[in-house]
């Protein structure tokens, strides 16, 4: 599986080029902070609902010890969708770097 490290994820979301983010946790969390621009994507079965085939999609987590976005990740490359990567460091790393979060708890 494919994988993106947290400054290449921001340049390519500063560029605008069209990332697809999933955040694979459950709602409550993703209600409470998530990169801004992310999905919520627990379960795989809902991707048809959010994403195309063919979109360049990053899925993360909370840290590089969640293995939530590994499994979503490698669901979503078994559904067909040909363009999906890992960002192991999730919200924590994000966070650390002083990025932007949004949701109830960012701040």
């Amino acid at each position: 599986m494919d994988t993106i490290e947290r400054d290449e994820l921001k340049t390519a979301l500063d560029a605008r080029t069209g990332i697809k983010l999933v955040m694979a946790m459950h709602e409550t969390h993703f209600e409470m902070a998530h990169i801004p621009g992310s999905v919520q994507l627990f379960a795989p079965e809902q991707a048809g609902q959010l994403l195309e085939a063919d979109d360049d999609i990053v899925v993360y987590c909370s840290d590089r010890s969640c293995s939530a976005s590994r499994v979503v990740a490698q669901k979503l490359i078994d559904a067909g969708y040909a363009h999906v990567r890992h960002y192991p460091g999730g919200l924590a790393e994000w966070h650390a770097a002083g990025y932007p979060l949004e949701g109830s708890a960012a701040g």
